[in-house]
């Protein structure tokens, strides 16, 4: 195992320290427990935001806090859930008295770990609303979750939810613009190579040259099915064809495409992923309008990538466009 690294057991901490140092003008690091809340504290009037999970994503969630996402992010040991301990605090910085929505990927951990968080957080008399993503079309079911992931999508749920927030929504509406988005929103991976978790040391699944897991989860979960290695025009469309046939997408409509590396991918690759899923799209007659590529939710060095689409009308389109200022996400 080759990694920038000192003591495998400090990883996250001493992650999330250099974040918080690298970014002082967007955030605050909050060491015990462990979150990342918006600097400046919680915004009168506004919605809170708040989401976590597993280290080893990065950016995600920490790198999307600020002005227009997350009010707060919470990062749990690698590949691990964040403890109720960490989130409940993490809730109760980012709200201002209008209530938070918590943003969950669908894994059995976060799941179980922030409806403890927000009981704690609602008994000190916060407003608490939860919205579950699950945009994985992969599998049904996995080692981490009881049906579908968590992955991509999330990113889109965060943007589009937290410019709700930022405009003056209250809760209610918040919650229901990120429930359109986790209704609206799919992802499938591939992944070329394992990554190798620090306290592990070795691969997490074996993967011969010739191969490559199609369907492959966030921490190296198993995906639907492990296929010989192929073009990138062929993977392309193994993997955007059952994220647009569960959509039911047809002509005419507008989408946002995300083409996500899983952390050791080039940005050459993916651009070369993004063209042939664009003319995919094309081909079915749906307009791309907005596109995201880059390196959003990672699974460490894992080499591979994942395709999402969302599904578009004027009003998600202004608020995807509306104004964000985070580590990872900026315009």
């Amino acid at each position: 195992m080759k990694k920038l690294i000192n003591d495998p057991q400090d990883v996250v901490v001493e992650s999330v320290r250099g974040f918080g140092l690298a970014h002082a003008d967007l955030v605050r690091v909050h060491h015990d427990p462990l979150f990342v809340a918006r600097a400046g504290g919680a915004v009168p009037g506004k919605v809170g935001l708040v989401s976590g999970g597993g280290s080893g994503h990065e950016p995600l969630h920490a790198g999307f806090v600020g002005v227009g996402m997350l009010d707060a992010a919470v990062p749990g040991a690698m590949f691990t859930s964040p403890t109720p301990d960490q989130v409940a605090p993490a809730v109760a910085a980012a709200d201002s008295g209008a209530g938070v929505l918590t943003i969950v990927k669908n894994y059995t951990g976060d799941v179980l770990n922030f409806e403890t968080a927000a009981e704690l957080a609602e008994a000190d008399g916060v407003t608490v609303r939860s919205v579950l993503v699950d945009d994985d079309v992969a599998v049904e079911n996995s080692l981490y979750t009881a049906g579908r992931r968590g992955v991509a999508g999330t990113v889109a749920v965060e943007k589009i939810a937290g410019a709700a927030a930022e405009r003056g929504d209250d809760l209610d509406a918040v919650t229901a613009v990120a429930e359109r988005v986790v209704a609206n929103v799919r992802s499938m991976g591939v992944a070329l190579t394992a990554c190798t978790v620090p306290h592990a040391g070795r691969p997490s699944f074996d993967l011969a040259d010739d191969e490559i897991e199609l369907g492959i989860g966030i921490h190296g979960e198993p995906g639907r099915r492990r296929v010989p290695l192929a073009s990138a025009d062929e993977i392309t469309g193994m993997l955007l064809t059952p994220v647009v046939e569960d959509l039911g997408l047809t002509g005419g409509e507008r989408v946002l495409l995300l083409v996500n590396g899983m952390g050791g991918t080039p940005a050459s690759e993916l651009y070369v992923v993004y063209g042939r899923a664009r003319a995919l799209l094309a081909e079915r007659g749906v307009e791309v309008t907005r596109s995201l590529v880059g390196n959003y939710v990672t699974s460490l060095e894992m080499q591979g990538a994942s395709v999402t689409v969302l599904r578009l009308d004027d009003e998600l389109t202004a608020l995807w466009d509306a104004p964000v200022n985070t580590a990872a996400l900026r315009w």
